[in-house]
């Protein structure tokens, strides 16, 4: 295991710095080197827990979105950082097992509850299963490192396997029920037991992950989280992946209007997400701006817009309809991340106006296409979108406020552009999920045993004189 490594490399970095001190003057002083945790110790076995949401999974349904991405993600690059990731999913259909999608890099489907599609808030029954078969997994293997769990569900089985093996558990949270309640209040369709769980999750969980100042503060203030035990590491995109292109190219490939004012929304469609918001806002951009805008929703459960398959689609038509706007909202289904940088590309503007957010992975994704964005000013778009520098935030639910910033990115295309290079130049400075893994690494690095107790990084050594 990683312990007896990490106690001979400490050893080695040690006697190297101790064999580079020479006898120049003879005098004792004392010379820190600071030594790179992840050189030292280059390799971690990781077990990422995610019940719900898989990275294999298509994003844009009821219960795949940006959860799905930042599992997949930092999944991703932490294989690219040289360690061993193995992430643990339910099985949600026939024929599922143990998916090799790189070396060092395996999804396990797990077996609890039905082999199909059971809604979110309807799991918690099954992860007692869940947890059960992770533990029988593990003990047929070699061992883990540190267990990183993904929302509460998740958190639940990693206290089990913690309790079990003794590994560390750092718990992300993705949303918080406490948060959650006060917005959906009797229509949140969660369980009683999810705030006891959330509650001791704070408490016993080795180190929590905020990913954002507001969802830190949430955990302290809501939960009485330690400070000594929170860490902030926000989510990210990638730049192989989303990166600027040229808009008209896309609107061709896309057969969008070359002279078309486009507004984008794109993610889940499920009512939190605020996109009423955006279809009220573009009425009244119409009706009060004299702009004839155009809105594309991207995402739903199906390719088509179905609304047989995505309720929220025909709540959104016919409020468009008393709008005066349907025929100017377009709705056009799941699209797969590969076709997503046309979109973002496409547009003059992405709106997202959640009535809560967690963090949100899609205003980074347009920043990081060079698209202005407006968005509500709550949770983590609070944090990625700088008002007036990369975008404008506004208050949720108010499509005054919106339409009044969309006819102003109408009228000022000049402003508008340099707010999408701003938050270009932003995205790819803080939030890739280059930058993110490596966080998160060090993070865990933080709660492993000896390292915690040794901090490599600062080795002190006598240094009677320096070698020139």
């Amino acid at each position: 295991m990683l312990h007896d490594l990490r106690r001979s490399r400490t050893t080695e970095a040690a006697q190297l710095c101790h064999q580079r001190a020479g006898s120049r003057h003879g005098a004792c002083q004392t010379l820190t080197v600071n030594v790179n945790w992840l050189a030292v110790f280059p390799f971690m076995r990781i077990a990422l827990i995610s019940e719900h949401a898989s990275p294999l999974a298509d994003v844009g349904g009821v219960d795949a979105g940006g959860q799905n991405v930042y599992v997949a993600q930092v999944a991703r690059w932490l294989v690219r950082e040289g360690h061993q990731v193995d992430v643990f999913t339910r099985r949600d259909g026939a024929g599922q097992g143990i998916v090799h999608l790189r070396p060092g890099l395996r999804v396990i489907h797990v077996p609890a509850g039905p082999a199909s599609h059971v809604p979110k808030e309807q799991l918690l029954a099954h992860m007692p299963e869940f947890a059960r078969q992770m533990l029988d997994f593990c003990s047929r293997e070699d061992g883990y490192d540190v267990v990183h769990a993904n929302f509460f569900m998740s958190g639940y089985v990693g206290l089990h396997v913690k309790q079990a093996f003794g590994w560390p558990l750092v718990t992300t949270f993705h949303a918080l029920g406490l948060v959650r309640r006060q917005h959906h209040g009797r229509d949140d369709g969660f369980p009683e037991a999810r705030i006891a769980i959330e509650q001791l999750l704070a408490r016993r969980s080795d180190l929590v992950i905020a990913e954002c100042p507001q969802d830190a503060a949430d955990l302290m203030q809501l939960y009485g989280a330690d400070v000594r035990r929170l860490a902030v590491v926000p989510c990210g995109f990638d730049p192989g992946e989303m990166a600027p292109v040229d808009r008209q190219q896309a609107r061709t490939a896309l057969r969008i209007a070359r002279d078309a004012f486009v507004v984008l929304q794109l993610g889940r469609l499920v009512p939190r997400k605020g996109i009423d918001n955006v279809v009220r806002a573009l009425g009244l951009l119409r009706r009060s701006h004299g702009v004839d805008g155009r809105l594309l929703v991207v995402g739903g459960e199906a390719e088509h817009p179905d609304e047989s398959c995505t309720p929220e689609i025909g709540r959104l038509r016919r409020i468009a309809e008393e709008e005066g706007v349907a025929p100017h909202v377009h709705f056009t289904g799941r699209r797969g991340r590969a076709d997503l940088r046309l979109y973002y590309g496409a547009a003059d503007v992405f709106v997202t106006t959640p009535w809560y957010e967690p963090f949100g992975i899609t205003p980074l994704e347009a920043m990081a296409c060079g698209v202005p964005v407006v968005g509500s000013r709550v949770g983590g778009i609070k944090y990625s979108v700088r008002n007036g520098v990369t975008g404008f935030l506004v208050p949720p639910r108010d499509p005054r406020a919106l339409a009044r910033r969309l006819g102003y990115l109408h009228r000022h295309r000049a402003h508008a552009d340099a707010l999408g290079r701003a938050g270009l130049r932003r995205a790819r400075a803080a939030f890739t999920w280059e930058r993110v893994a490596r966080q998160l690494a060090q993070a865990y690095l933080s709660v492993i045993p000896m390292v915690g107790a040794v901090r490599v990084s600062q080795v002190t050594v006598p240094a009677a004189s320096l070698a020139s």
